[in-house]
């Protein structure tokens, strides 16, 4: 039996929770691109999780199966990432515990992440600021708006 308090303030009692008379929706997870693996793209999700501080070091990650449900996909496929991110020394396992973020991760993905920016993202941005005729002074301007 589950007694709960509807959106109107009455008292609902129910012998499921699969009957309740309005729906519980969870938060959107990610969106997926059709041509990249999703482990791949989980890997970034991931990674920016960790850069925006949602999963701090020394910290356990959520499990393979509530990370899974949190983001509507097979949990084969977050155990493939968090097998990447093991393989790349971000975190140690904890037998029947977990995994948890070593200590330093947030620091060496900033680094990767910034190496990244201005070797990929920074030339096209970069031209494509000269085509525009956008000049850095007033691109600056814009950051105090």
């Amino acid at each position: 039996m589950l007694t709960m308090v509807n959106p109107r303030g009455s008292l609902e009692i129910s012998a499921s929770p699969l009957a309740l008379p309005w729906s519980i929706k969870k938060p959107p997870g990610p969106t997926w691109i059709e041509d990249v693996p999703i482990y791949r793209q989980l890997m970034d999700v991931l990674v920016v999780r960790i850069l925006d501080q949602t999963y701090l070091e020394e910290q356990m990650l959520p499990s393979v199966r509530q990370l899974a449900l949190d983001c509507d996909i097979n949990p084969l496929t977050v155990s493939k990432a968090y097998k990447e991110l093991a393989r790349e020394g971000f975190t140690d396992k904890h037998r029947g515990e977990g995994l948890m973020l070593r200590k330093g991760v947030r620091e060496l993905l900033l680094r990767r992440e910034r190496n990244r920016f201005m070797k990929e993202e920074w030339p096209i941005l970069r031209s494509r600021l000269k085509r525009l005729g956008i000049d850095l002074r007033t691109l600056a301007d814009t950051l105090h708006d």
